[in-house]
């Protein structure tokens, strides 16, 4: 079954979704280097803080809690004690970019809960076979928005159209090590429709994926949420779908593949030009 994951600090929010059938709750707590990297992007800047890990922990009761730390640093010993202080299930490192940094972590962790690499630089790409039989490592996520920065792209899903996802999947395939990408809208919703994207991550065997701001809709509160839309009912609409392309015929799929391609490379072309 594929893991929805989504972002949130506010107590009341994320023990809403995690009712509705969100699998994990993701604290943020990434802040090292983002601007300077995503700065000029319309991305996600976390302003998530230790205390939320506490708060969040008590809110969602056995719901998995994951928590994305800073990159490998010299603070990074006592931000990983202090999230699995506060109750963290998994543990993220983002911005690796050599084996030293993803070994360090882990044995920082000591396997006390599974470490999710985040690969999004070109240098993450070429160390994957080794970081997937790394002691400690539970699964590996794919991170587009920095990835396709990294690889000098103009498009965030580039890196899913152009052959880059489907040798990663290989790899990790061959590593028996279960992996995960990006982020899905709304059913109906986003660039490149949540259904487009749904039916690539099946394709390549993804585990798991990040809900997109258009599930916040900027909501500070419940009832703000509430408001914006039927929670439960959105959630429904996106495991119905992932249902159906597990049952889809392989040409279905592949046929949706060459689709997606064809939408991001116009796409791509059309932010290059503007650029």
């Amino acid at each position: 079954m594929m893991q929805l994951m989504m972002i949130v600090n506010q107590p009341d929010i994320a023990a809403h979704v995690a009712a509705c059938g969100v699998d994990r709750i993701f604290v943020d707590l990434e802040y090292l280097g983002k601007q300077e990297r995503q700065g000029h992007l319309d991305t996600w800047m976390s302003r998530h803080t230790p205390d939320d890990i506490s708060s969040i922990r008590a809110a969602i009761g056995n719901t998995t809690l994951l928590v994305r730390l800073n990159p490998w640093h010299a603070g990074s010993h006592g931000e990983i004690e202090d999230a699995l202080t506060r109750g963290a299930d998994l543990l993220m490192l983002p911005m690796f970019k050599s084996m030293d940094e993803v070994q360090g972590f882990c044995r920082l962790v000591r396997e006390r809960v599974p470490v999710i690499p985040l690969a999004e630089t070109r240098e993450a790409l070429n160390i994957l076979p080794l970081v997937a039989r790394t002691p400690g490592v539970g699964e590996i996520f794919i991170g587009l928005n920095d990835l396709h920065l990294s690889l000098g792209q103009a498009f965030m899903f580039q890196p899913l159209a152009d052959g880059t996802l489907d040798r990663i999947a290989e790899t990790l395939a061959k590593a028996n090590m279960p992996f995960g990408f990006g982020g899905l809208a709304r059913i109906g919703e986003g660039l490149l429709t949540a259904e487009r994207i749904i039916g690539e991550h099946i394709r390549l065997g993804s585990r798991s994926a990040i809900l997109s701001r258009t599930f916040h809709r900027q909501a500070r509160t419940l009832d703000e949420l509430n408001k914006e839309m039927d929670f439960a009912c959105e959630i429904a609409k996106l495991r119905q779908f992932i249902a159906a392309c597990e049952a889809a015929h392989p040409s279905v799929l592949e046929s949706n593949r060459q689709e997606v391609k064809h939408i991001v490379s116009e796409t791509a072309l059309r932010l290059a030009n503007r650029n």
